[in-house]
């Protein structure tokens, strides 16, 4: 990876990690980019779908089962727009689940950048074998800061 590169994907995940702010899930707030040929596509963040109350986590504080996880989000807003993912980068707070993978991969997206590992790595696995160029990445805010 170029140095430049790295800086590109530092900043993506950056913007990802506030992305994700904008959840109102408790437990997790992930964030998510789709990037290609240096323009974002998508974004996305963990929630409910459109018309659910905005509550992640039901009294026992487990998340509800149909929350969207954010990569969903960002995939499923490019199916709705005249884009397509074919070749694009996904950069993602957190690696992806294994039903994220098979929509991932399915989507088209060729790489996925993510700052931190889930405790279940069998979506990775699933990309990897796939085919899918995917790499951790963690987020240290300065390196992106220009030291000239």
């Amino acid at each position: 990876m170029t140095n430049k590169q790295r800086k590109y994907d530092q900043a993506y995940l950056e913007m990802a990690q506030t992305w994700g702010q904008l959840s109102y899930c408790e437990r997790k707030k992930v964030g998510a980019l789709i990037v290609k040929d240096r323009m974002i596509i998508s974004d996305g963040y963990n929630g409910t779908p459109s018309g659910f109350e905005n509550v992640c986590e039901d009294e026992d504080h487990y998340t509800k089962w149909y929350v969207l996880h954010a990569e969903a989000n960002a995939i499923l807003k490019v199916a709705a727009s005249t884009q397509s993912c074919a070749g694009a980068t996904l950069y993602i707070t957190l690696s992806p689940c294994r039903e994220c993978s098979k929509l991932i991969h399915q989507s088209g997206i060729t790489r996925v950048v993510y700052s931190k590992a889930y405790r279940d790595l069998s979506g990775v696995d699933f990309l990897q074998r796939a085919g899918v160029l995917v790499e951790q990445l963690v987020v240290t805010p300065n390196e992106t800061k220009s030291s000239s």
